[in-house]
C-alpha cells in the first residue's frame, strides 16, 4: 500500500537535543515524551522515507557544564557522550513497541548494547527500511551532537537535516523574552552569520555551509509538525544557500 501524501525527501536526519527527551523540565527521561516523539517519528517513517536520528545527552550530563564545576572537560565529554547512548537507546524501545524497526549505531564501542558506527551499514539499513539512531556524538570530545548531526548527515548522504527544539523556528532575538521578535522562515547561511542567528555551533554550522547541507530548525513539540516539515509545508525556518 503506498502512502497517502508523498514526502518531500528521500533521506532525512532528524538532530534531537537531550533536553527534548526530558519533557517540559528539560532533565532526566521523560516516558511521554519519547512517546509523543517516536509516534512522530512513526508516522514520517510511514511516507516511506530514510530516516536517521542524532540524539543530544544535555538532559542527564553535559561535559561543558561539568568542566565548569570541576570535571576534566575531556572526561566531562565521554560522560556526555555515554548520556546520548542513554538516550538513544530510550528512543529505540519506544519505537520498536510502535513496530519501527531500529538499530542503535555508537561512535564509543559498546558491543553489548550498540553497533559500532559503521557508514556502510548505516546507509545499508536505511536501504531495508530501518531507522538510524546514532549516539556517542563523534567519539570524540570538544565536538557537540549539533557538529554530530553535521558530520553523519553529509556521510549518508542525507538531503537536509531537521534540528527538533522548542521554538518555532529562528528570531532575531529571544521570544520568549521579546514578544516583538521577529521570526525568519528562510535565511541563507552568510546571513545567519552576519547577523549572528544561533542555529548550531560554530563547527557544526560551518560543515553545513561548505557542503550546502540544508537545515530546517522547527518545534518538535507541536503535534504533527514533524510530519508536516517532511511534506514540504511551511514550518519553522530554512538554512540553505
Amino acid at each position: 500500500m503506498r502512502p497517502k501524501h508523498k514526502a518531500r525527501y528521500r533521506r532525512i536526519l532528524i538532530k534531537l537535543s537531550g533536553e527534548a527527551l526530558g519533557g517540559e523540565t528539560g532533565v532526566g527521561i521523560c516516558p511521554e515524551s519519547i512517546h509523543d516523539m517516536a509516534k512522530q517519528i512513526q508516522q514520517v517513517r510511514a511516507l516511506g522515507l530514510e530516516l536517521v536520528i542524532v540524539v543530544g545527552g544535555g538532559n542527564i550530563f553535559r561535559g561543558e557544564q561539568g568542566s565548569e564545576r570541576g570535571i576534566d572537560r575531556t572526561t566531562g565529554d565521554y560522560m556526555g557522550m555515554l548520556a546520548t547512548v542513554i538516550n538513544a537507546l530510550a528512543l529505540q524501545d519506544a519505537l520498536e513497541k510502535l513496530g519501527v524497526a531500529t538499530r542503535v549505531q555508537s561512535a564509543i564501542s559498546m558491543a553489548q548494547v550498540a553497533e559500532p558506527f559503521i557508514r556502510r551499514r548505516a546507509i545499508r539499513h536505511l536501504e531495508k527500511g530501518r531507522v538510524v539512531i546514532f549516539g556517542g556524538g563523534t567519539g570524540n570530545p570538544y565536538f557537540s551532537t549539533d557538529t554530530t548531526a553535521a558530520l553523519r548527515a553529509n556521510e549518508i548522504g542525507a538531503e537536509i537535516i531537521l534540528k527538533a527544539t522548542k521554538v518555532d523556528g529562528i528570531y532575531d532575538s529571544d521570544p520568549k523574552k521579546n514578544p516583538a521578535a521577529k521570526r525568519y522562515t528562510r535565511v541563507t547561511y552568510m546571513e545567519a552569520l552576519r547577523k549572528r542567528l544561533k542555529v548550531m555551533d560554530s563547527t557544526a554550522f560551518s560543515l553545513c555551509m561548505d557542503n550546502k547541507m540544508p537545515i530546517i530548525v522547527f518545534d518538535l513539540f507541536k503535534p504533527g509538525n514533524l510530519k508536516r516539515v517532511v511534506l514540504g509545508e511551511n514550518v519553522g525556518t530554512l538554512v540553505s544557500s
